[in-house]
Order: structure tokens, then C-alpha cells, then sequence
């Protein structure tokens, strides 16, 4: 299987945040926002986790839609038409 690295960036003022993760591995990457908010030795709180897991998720809803209609020409005309 192809290891697929993604990233999740987050600019906070003059702080970036950067989390990598490998396709697959997204409950991981939930459990370093949680860790990283829940660190009081650094600026990022539970808005911030909420703002990465909400981009996380509309990344996966994307790759969901890429696969499902991935060999359609016109997903909204197939979908119409009752495939």
C-alpha cells in the first residue's frame, strides 16, 4: 500500500503549526490535537483543535465524494437518472 503523507497547518499569530499524518491515520492525528490542547506549555487550545478536526474532516468528506464518483462523467446527471 501507498503511504500517502498529508498535513494540517494552522497560522496562530506569529506561531505555525504544523501536523503531518499518513492517510489512514486520521484518529491519530484527533489525538494530537487533543494533546496539543490540553498543553498548557503552548498556544494552541481547543478552538484551534476544533479549526484543524473541521478541516480534517471536510479533507476526508472530499476523498469520500473522489471515490465515489470517481468513474462517473456527470455524478449529478448519473444520480438523477437513478444511475
Amino acid at each position: 500500500m501507498e503511504d500517502i503523507r498529508k498535513q494540517l497547518v494552522l497560522n496562530k499569530g506569529s506561531e505555525k503549526y504544523i501536523f503531518r499524518y499518513e492517510k489512514g491515520c486520521e484518529g491519530q492525528l484527533l489525538d494530537a490535537l487533543v494533546a496539543a490542547a490540553t498543553n498548557n506549555k503552548i498556544d494552541f487550545d481547543w478552538f484551534d483543535a476544533a479549526v484543524l478536526s473541521f478541516k480534517l474532516t471536510q479533507s476526508l468528506i472530499h476523498q469520500a465524494d473522489d471515490l465515489l464518483y470517481k468513474d462517473l462523467n456527470d455524478p449529478l446527471q448519473t444520480y438523477a437518472q437513478g444511475f
